[in-house]
């Protein structure tokens, strides 16, 4: 699949916890709540898949999704597979890229305003603190090497809710009042986005 600067496997798997909850449950989840917030607030949602299929789409079209829908904004929902220990979530923000089928220069900023909402209330609502190891304690972290940012056309982030791998964040994770909590706070910062 080409992610724009170059070709990688589709992942079709994602990671989970030691006791084996998928990280594709956690992020259905996760966007059903989402989406109930959202629509609440008078946005429409689109999901890349609704449990429709075996594993979701591959990262070129996801962006495509998304950029076929001229989202105002878009949130990747993921859930990392770091070494145990390492705690916290993050929230990945595209690098400038300008090569091959890929451009972000002109979603780098909005995307960043975008990341710094869904970061600050998702602190603010979960209470969890931002990754201890990656991000240097911002819980902000740009890459350029990631196909889903890359080929994306509209303002987007992604988020890592907090790592599976370790026991304390997998607590979190797997508890339903938490991911209702992680929803809200993820809704929270795309409505403040939206709203300017």
């Amino acid at each position: 699949m080409n992610i724009g600067t170059n070709w990688k496997e589709c992942d079709t798997t994602g990671t989970s916890t030691n006791d084996g909850y998928a990280e594709a449950k956690f992020t259905l989840d996760v966007a059903h709540r989402m989406r109930t917030l959202l629509e609440k607030q008078g946005a429409t949602v689109k999901l890349t898949q609704d449990g429709d299929r075996p594993y979701g789409p591959c990262v070129d079209e996801r962006a495509r999704i998304g950029n076929e829908a001229k989202a105002d904004a878009v949130v990747s929902i993921h859930a990392d597979g770091s070494g145990a220990g390492n705690r916290g979530f993050h929230v990945i923000l595209p690098g400038a890229v300008h090569a091959g089928a890929a451009d972000t220069r002109a979603i780098v900023a909005p995307s960043r305003d975008l990341g710094e909402r869904v970061a600050g209330r998702f602190v603010a609502v979960t209470g969890s603190a931002p990754s201890d190891y990656v991000g240097d304690g911002t819980g902000l972290v740009t890459r350029k090497d990631l196909g889903g940012l890359n080929l994306s056309t509209v303002p987007k982030v992604f988020i890592e809710c907090g790592n599976m791998r370790d026991s304390k964040d997998a607590a979190l994770l797997t508890s339903g009042a938490w991911r209702q909590k992680a929803a809200q706070g993820i809704s929270e910062g795309i409505v403040s986005f939206l709203r300017g």
